[in-house]
């Protein structure tokens, strides 16, 4: 007979901190986590009020992220020897809550992803910064392929021809976002200028490539309202593509937490990470990121990798904003 194992209020707060750590668009944060009426569990919940819907009218970057919380949870409940079962919409597709986690019995395993990952949860954030020439070992590589196939996601290495061409998507993109006064006030909404708990603070923004060659986001405007450094970012980087054989709300969900198994993994082994996301936030440019012969599929986001500076942490959430009180027995 399995023991059922209660989680205390310091267990709460622990899974809650771990995952409000996750990535999420513009740092919207847009998730919030129920303990089940028992103890024995969490539910995850999308929080709506904090969508992007200029850039994500879908919610499809809204799951990625809540994804991405719902695997950094599954991290912290292996650091608390707890089984992480995992049901995703079990009310059906498109519902709340997203996902349910049942924490009832201990860990058959301390480390069920390969590695500990949970000290990577809070070193790992996005680097908007150049990044060396230095090549990222093929078996790293390799490893986060087999991670997120691990999720039910295909993770494509880019060779040369194909990061020209993303690189060229994203750059098509990013002007046409440019263009969009309605999408350009969204994302100067989340810049932060002052203290806060969200949104991309100024030291965040990084630098932008002084040769053009790596189109990072305009976070400031079109022209920049407040400028970012010029550098030398590196010549050919190395991309990855997240896909799925599907695009519903389940498979938004699995991507997100192939993105942050990869993320957490590569943060563990001392590389950086950030997401060039303006392609795929435009239908046309989406739908051409898709290689035809890799055969049918919906890319979802893509995944620049490397090593360089860690670059500035986003501001997080606190653990009250994000976790609800337990429900009376």
């Amino acid at each position: 007979m399995t023991t059922q194992l209660a989680l205390t209020l310091t267990d709460l707060r622990l899974l809650a901190a771990a995952g409000g750590a996750a990535p999420s668009l513009h740092n919207s944060q847009p998730w919030r986590f129920r303990p089940t009426p028992d103890l024995t569990g969490l539910e995850v919940r999308a929080d709506r009020s904090r969508a992007v819907p200029a850039a994500d009218p879908e919610g499809r970057a809204l799951h990625i992220s809540v994804g991405a919380a719902l695997f950094n949870l599954r991290v912290a409940a292996a650091h608390l020897r707890r089984d992480a079962s995992v049901r995703l919409f079990p009310a059906g597709p498109g519902t709340e809550p997203c996902a349910v986690l049942d924490l009832a019995a201990p860990a058959r395993t301390t480390r069920p992803f390969g590695a500990d990952l949970h000290a990577a949860i809070a070193r790992r954030h996005s680097s908007r910064e150049p990044f060396t020439n230095r090549d990222v070992p093929e078996r790293l590589l390799a490893g986060f392929v087999e991670a997120a196939q691990d999720e039910g996601v295909t993770f494509a290495l880019l060779e040369e021809d194909g990061v020209r061409r993303v690189l060229a998507l994203t750059s098509e993109a990013e002007a046409l976002i440019a263009a969009d006064v309605t999408r350009e006030a969204e994302t100067r909404r989340w810049l932060r200028l002052e203290p806060a708990f969200d949104g991309i603070p100024l030291a965040a923004l990084g630098s932008h490539d002084r040769d053009a060659r790596v189109p990072m986001r305009g976070f400031a405007g079109h022209p920049p309202r407040h400028s970012t450094p010029a550098g030398r970012f590196e010549a050919l980087p190395q991309l990855g593509l997240l896909t799925t054989r599907l695009d519903g709300p389940a498979d938004w969900l699995r991507a997100g937490q192939a993105m942050e198994r990869i993320w957490l993994l590569a943060t563990a082994h001392g590389l950086r990470a950030s997401v060039l996301h303006q392609a795929v936030e435009i239908p046309e440019t989406r739908w051409r990121l898709r290689d035809p012969d890799d055969g049918p599929g919906h890319v979802q986001l893509v995944l620049r990798l490397g090593y360089g500076p860690p670059g500035t942490p986003s501001p997080r959430r606190r653990t009250e904003d994000v976790l609800d009180d337990p429900a009376p027995a």
